[in-house]
């Protein structure tokens, strides 16, 4: 929120590991978020606002264990405490308006966690999945392998090779340019969107055990030669569980910001009086 927020931040590990490790002695009943835990100069800190500062701290910090995290943020807090009443008057504009920005992101995040959670039931994901699979007829899939080399007239003289006989996977582990050359040229199972197009187009066309002619993409020319196919049915719901989930949340909070930024009552009095570049002019808040 601040530039020197990350200061904090990187003095942290420093604070804490060499903290004391007694924590204060509260009975499991008796804490709140309204606990206080110090009192710095008779302005006192809370529990709440140590859980608050604990979320926002990395992993490398928030993995450490209970007793020295507490302690480490509890004197991080302290320090800022007494910092914050050693500042002298005026204070500085920046920190309101940081404070508005972050109080406006932080209801606005709210808001949005709320709108997902409401969303996603489970007769949401009952919906979403027989909407898309119910009536899914089972899709083609294909297992091929290929060798990728820079020019056409390479690839001619691999079908060329490999109509006299050559083994394909071993054209593929000597010649291939691709990342599969090392395996025989072997892509593995695949289903229709997972490759480029030219690439896709060229294998539905196959019969499989037939090898292309030459194929070409942005990578470069391929021969390709069609494994087999088979037909893979529609997944299980608890298999696209999650996938479902994200989807449904995703497009519950895009409906949702538009209606209510729709309804919103907007009026812009500096369009067209405030240039573009004021907003980078930090005297202004400073």
């Amino acid at each position: 929120m601040f530039k020197h927020h990350a200061i904090w931040q990187k003095t942290l590990l420093g604070a804490v590991l060499a903290a004391g490790l007694a924590m204060p002695g509260f009975a499991g009943d008796d804490i709140s978020a309204d606990t206080v835990v110090a009192i710095v100069n008779g302005e006192p800190i809370t529990l709440g606002e140590m859980i608050a500062t604990a979320e926002t701290l990395p992993d490398q910090y928030r993995n450490l264990p209970d007793d020295v995290l507490f302690e480490g943020i509890l004197n991080q807090l302290i320090q800022q405490t007494a910092l914050s009443q050693a500042l002298e008057a005026p204070e500085p504009r920046r920190i309101p308006l940081s404070l508005k920005n972050e109080r406006r992101l932080l209801r606005a995040g709210a808001q949005i966690e709320r709108i997902a959670k409401d969303a996603v039931t489970d007769e949401a994901i009952r919906q979403a999945y027989e909407e898309r699979y119910a009536k899914a007829e089972p899709s083609k899939e294909y297992n091929a392998s290929h060798i990728l080399v820079k020019t056409k007239d390479e690839a001619e003289e691999i079908i060329k090779e490999l109509k006299d006989g050559a083994d394909f996977a071993g054209l593929a582990r000597e010649k291939s340019t691709g990342p599969s050359g090392p395996n025989g040229g072997e892509l593995g199972w695949f289903g229709p969107g997972m490759m480029v197009k030219p690439f896709e187009d060229a294998v539905i066309a196959l019969e499989p055990g037939q090898i292309s002619e030459p194929v070409q993409t942005q990578f470069g020319w391929h021969v390709i030669r069609l494994n087999e196919t088979r037909l893979k049915d529609a997944p299980k719901l608890e298999d696209v569980r999650e996938e479902l989930r994200q989807e449904i949340e995703r497009a519950a909070v895009e409906k949702a910001i538009k209606e209510i930024a729709d309804k919103a009552d907007v009026e812009k009095p500096g369009e067209g009086k405030i240039p573009p570049a004021a907003l980078r002019d930090s005297n202004l808040i400073d």
